[in-house]
């Protein structure tokens, strides 16, 4: 007999899993609270180091299904995902996402559209890359400074070179100039901290 289990997952704490809980139930899907699995990670974390997943995976068997709200619930990575649906088809275990018409992934047709999905996954990925080195690039030509602004100011900086080299000890500077000592090192150094 053909068990039902679903997993739910939120990025944060603050964020709950009663909506997806709730799409599962309106779709149809009876899914006994034993076997309805939620956790609180970013979908960037692979699916194989998830706690919630990882035991997910040990309880499933094959002719089981597997029921998620929405492809990024298994992960953002398209990689992570695909190799998510082959395992799920070498086991016989059904993957449906209700997002795309309760089409099961491991399917001839689910398996189609997990191409075509990262396929455009792995181009907006590109685009987002291309618009971010563009920007950084108008940026710079435009002068404006890049990174984290500095801890000190060139004078702080030039002070606490001539205390260390005085005798003052990196620990007494940091405290003094309420930074870190890897600050107080980095100005040693000759790094704009």
């Amino acid at each position: 007999m053909s068990r039902v289990f679903a997993y739910a997952r939120v990025s944060t704490v603050e964020q709950l899993t009663e909506n997806q809980r709730g799409e599962i139930a309106a779709a149809g899907y009876a899914v006994e609270p034993r076997r309805f699995v939620e956790e609180q990670v970013s979908g960037s974390v692979p699916a194989s180091q998830r706690p919630g997943f990882v035991k997910l995976l040990e309880r499933l068997e094959k002719g089981d299904t597997l029921v998620v709200t929405k492809l990024d619930r298994l992960g953002r990575d398209s990689i992570d995902v695909q190799q998510t649906v082959e395992r799920f088809t070498r086991e016989g275990i059904r993957l449906v996402v209700l997002q795309l018409g309760n089409l099961d992934l491991t399917s001839p047709a689910g398996e189609l559209m997990v191409k075509m999905l990262a396929a455009v996954a792995d181009f907006e990925r590109a685009l987002i890359i291309e618009r971010t080195q563009a920007g950084l690039a108008r940026a710079k030509a435009e002068g404006t400074k890049l990174g984290r602004p500095a801890k000190t100011t060139e004078v702080e900086r030039s002070a606490i070179r001539d205390a260390l080299a005085a005798g003052k000890s990196v620990s007494e500077l940091a405290r003094c100039y309420e930074v870190s000592r890897a600050t107080i090192i980095a100005v040693r150094d000759g790094a704009t901290a």
